[in-house]
């Protein structure tokens, strides 16, 4: 089929169009331009890329109809932050497009309550990111209930992979968390470490949209989570994090009102986002219905990732 990603270069996109690629589909890769994929592929250079600067072009009201006439049939659309963008390009791809794939993130719950958090639970967003995300699903699945528009919703957690920082144990991405552990320094953590945060390697976030094009009458309609099976909690996740360089963690807890005074403004924003969702969402559905089983699991994300912080020297251990 032909493919038409939106937002290819990023996260997702390193390892979703080479997978693509290899499956035999003819891929568009629609972004700014401003950016190369995470990591280098063949495959890319089988990619037709598209420079496109989308928020100039849904402003004068041209963003989707351009979509809509690179004859795409599936549209995967990886970076729509507003329902109003998500209805500009609804519109313009209905009765065009055979199947389209959505970007969601699990920030739609809002805070975990019962646990695993399954897709149909109660949404609570709260946060602009949360709120326009729900708005979108909401938009989308009715649009797809009542009018049968062609769309699955996958909803990633914190993507990991080479190349860039992950969530770390204190809940942001200041790589100065792990070399803490690294050098065997005392870390504190906020409260009592017992908040969670649930990873997702890329790569599987790329494997479930692939699963879900392969198996579509069984995805048309319908929101999956993409996360590894099981969430961390803090402790534990700096616990295994200082394994990793040989040390055991030392670790001390404070209470939010203090600990947030001992990390930069922006850390503390990030990592208050993180544990006031605390997500532990639920695989099954995914599994249930398209046959998709994650193949890392969360520490396994990360470790891949913080090895690739330790080869580019953002992170120094001693030998």
């Amino acid at each position: 089929m032909r493919v038409v990603v939106i937002g290819g270069s990023g996260h997702i996109g390193t390892y979703l169009v080479p997978r693509l690629v290899e499956a035999g589909h003819e891929v568009v890769n629609v972004s700014r331009g401003k950016r190369e994929p995470y990591s280098p592929h063949g495959a890319w250079r089988h990619v037709t890329t598209v420079t496109a600067d989308r928020d100039a072009e849904e402003a004068d009201g041209t963003f989707g109809r351009r979509i809509a006439e690179l004859e795409g049939d599936v549209v995967i659309d990886l970076i729509c932050f507003t329902e109003a963008s998500a209805r500009a390009l609804a519109d313009a791809l209905a009765g065009r497009v055979r199947h389209f794939l959505h970007c969601g993130t699990i920030w739609t719950h809002g805070p975990s309550a019962q646990v695993p958090t399954p897709e149909d639970a109660q949404k609570r967003p709260f946060g602009e990111y949360g709120i326009q995300k729900a708005a979108i699903e909401a938009y989308l699945l009715d649009r797809a209930h009542r009018d049968g528009f062609p769309v699955t919703i996958i909803h990633p957690g914190h993507i990991t992979g080479p190349g860039w920082v992950p969530v770390n144990p204190a809940g942001n991405v200041n790589p100065a968390v792990y070399q803490a552990l690294a050098d065997g320094e005392e870390l504190a953590l906020p409260n009592l470490g017992m908040e969670t945060v649930q990873h997702v390697h890329a790569d599987d976030v790329a494997r479930l949209f692939m699963d879900a094009m392969a198996s579509r009458s069984a995805a048309l309609g319908e929101s999956f989570h993409s996360v590894a099976t099981t969430a961390l909690t803090l402790r534990g996740y700096a616990e295994a994090a200082a394994g990793w360089f040989g040390r055991d963690a030392r670790l001390t807890f404070l209470p939010w009102e203090q600990w947030q005074g001992t990390v930069s403004e922006q850390d503390a924003k990030i990592t208050y986002d993180h544990i006031a969702h605390s997500p532990h969402c639920s695989m099954d559905k995914a599994e249930r219905l398209l046959g998709h089983r994650p193949r890392y699991t969360a520490l396994e994300a990360i470790h891949e990732a913080v090895e690739a912080l330790v080869s580019a020297g953002t992170i120094t251990v001693s030998r």
